[in-house]
């Protein structure tokens, strides 16, 4: 997979070329989410409140027809839980936990994209599965980028581009070995 994301990367040009020193970091978490999806996991996907709309956009693009690809499961956790955000404490987040298990049968894994110390990441950051993009905080077996970064927007949309190529090139055997 590494010589495939890089060439993938450099495919774009200098849009892309920020990328090429970070791929590091990109390739090992997205291999394990990537790995999850192949295995037959629902994505529980969060963002903060200022990346709603990247969520949105997740979740209209990832199942297009156009693609012509098998449908990955996925679920925005307002739509499973809409008072997600009245949550607090250990103990309620503890029993969203357990409604997604018996849900799921345990076949899920969080997708979070936002800031590492907003409310919203804690049930994604208690699971070692999670895939998680933190702006601002460095994490094991996380992408990290940087809020104040001017173009955080076009950023998550190419990586967003970079994962869903990805996800085609494992789906249609373009890369053979995933890790």
């Amino acid at each position: 997979m590494q010589n495939w994301t890089l060439d993938t990367i450099r495919k774009d040009g200098a849009s892309m070329s920020w990328m090429e020193e970070t791929r590091f970091t990109w390739i090992p978490a997205t291999s394990l989410a990537i790995e999850q999806i192949i295995n037959g996991k629902t994505i529980v996907l969060i963002t903060d409140h200022e990346r709603t709309w990247f969520s949105n956009y997740i979740i209209s693009s990832l199942n297009k027809v156009k693609l012509n690809r098998p449908m990955i499961p996925i679920a925005a956790i307002d739509t499973i839980y809409p008072h997600y955000d009245l949550m607090s404490g250990a103990e309620s987040i503890d029993m969203l936990d357990s409604m997604l298990e018996m849900s799921y049968s345990s076949q899920y894994f969080f997708w979070y994209v936002g800031k590492g110390d907003d409310k919203r990441a804690d049930l994604a950051k208690r699971s070692d599965s999670s895939y998680l993009w933190l702006l601002d905080e460095d994490a094991p077996n996380a992408f990290t980028l940087r809020s104040y970064d001017p173009l955080l927007d076009i950023q998550l949309l190419q990586l967003y581009r970079l994962f869903d190529l990805t996800l085609s090139a494992v789906l249609f055997g373009e890369i053979d070995e995933i890790s």
